[in-house]
């Protein structure tokens, strides 16, 4: 059985281990295999600050326990939103949760994107599938303190248009003011009228100030090489204006199991959000 809210939020309090019971709100299919679900913590419970860029520990109970990014709005003050892709048996179970049901929340844990760096600059977003979940609330955030950025650029590819996430905040996210978003995809189909080929194509269409341009990427590895890659020698942006968030198989999220290792780094709790001048030495090696 889950904890009561008040045994919950005691005993995460003390136990950084222990889950905090959280009631499923609503779940939306995002895609054919991706779902956002929307959890609220039981009771009067508050939910647990986060900012952009971190993970929880989701426990589904009988089942197992998960790292996912948080995908919401931190400004929403009931709500954590995770947006999960159905992989295997513990995600399957996941989405497959209805409102009502409970599931086990840890965190929020890791190093998020640090927005603060950006201000006074571009913030220029790439992300790749499913990747683009733990970017959206460092958009959101943006385009809620508008007068703190210059300009806002987004960048996205997916294997499909049935795998693009998040279409119509897409869409608004690129009326707004000072907003770019361009998004592509692998394979269009006879009926799609939007761009072909994968994200570092996009690059064609801006251009860059590299001396004010701050950049979060997230997707696959190979992706965020090619990108990086693109934006250090064909771009002149630096490395250390270049923030990545790395994925790695987790399972305590404190930096105890060492599951998440990553050369002299641990995922959870030295990431997931790195920058590029950190890792590039560790970006394609083999098993690492």
């Amino acid at each position: 059985m889950p904890l009561t809210s008040e045994e919950g939020s005691r005993k995460s309090t003390a136990d950084p281990m222990c889950p905090q019971p959280f009631r499923v709100e609503s779940v939306s299919r995002e895609t054919h295999d991706t779902f956002t679900l929307n959890l609220q913590p039981a009771g009067n419970a508050e939910r647990p600050p986060f900012s952009p860029g971190q993970f929880s520990m989701l426990y589904v109970f009988g089942v197992g326990e998960l790292p996912i990014s948080i995908s919401g709005d931190p400004e929403q003050a009931r709500r954590l939103a995770y947006t999960v892709r159905s992989v295997g048996p513990a995600t399957q179970a996941l989405v497959s949760l209805r409102p009502g049901d409970w599931v086990g929340v840890r965190g929020p844990y890791g190093k998020p994107w640090p927005l603060q760096a950006g201000r006074g600059k571009d913030v220029l977003i790439v992300a790749g599938g499913i990747g683009l979940a733990p970017l959206r609330p460092a958009i959101f955030h943006v385009l809620r303190n508008r007068d703190d950025y210059v300009r806002l650029i987004v960048l996205y590819g997916a294997r499909s248009p049935g795998d693009l996430l998040f279409r119509k905040e897409l869409n608004a996210w690129g009326r707004s003011p000072d907003t770019q978003v361009l998004t592509t995809v692998d394979y269009g189909g006879v009926n799609w009228r939007g761009r072909v080929g994968v994200v570092t194509t996009l690059f064609r269409h801006l251009r860059l100030h590299p001396d004010r341009t701050v950049v979060l990427v997230c997707g696959p590895e190979i992706m965020m090489n090619y990108v990086v890659a693109e934006l250090e020698q064909h771009r002149g942006v630096s490395a250390a204006d270049i923030y990545l968030s790395m994925e790695r198989n987790m399972k305590c999220a404190v930096g105890f199991c060492g599951h998440c290792q990553y050369g002299p780094y641990f995922i959870c709790r030295d990431g997931p959000v790195f920058s590029y001048q950190q890792v590039r030495g560790l970006m394609g090696k083999h098993e690492l």
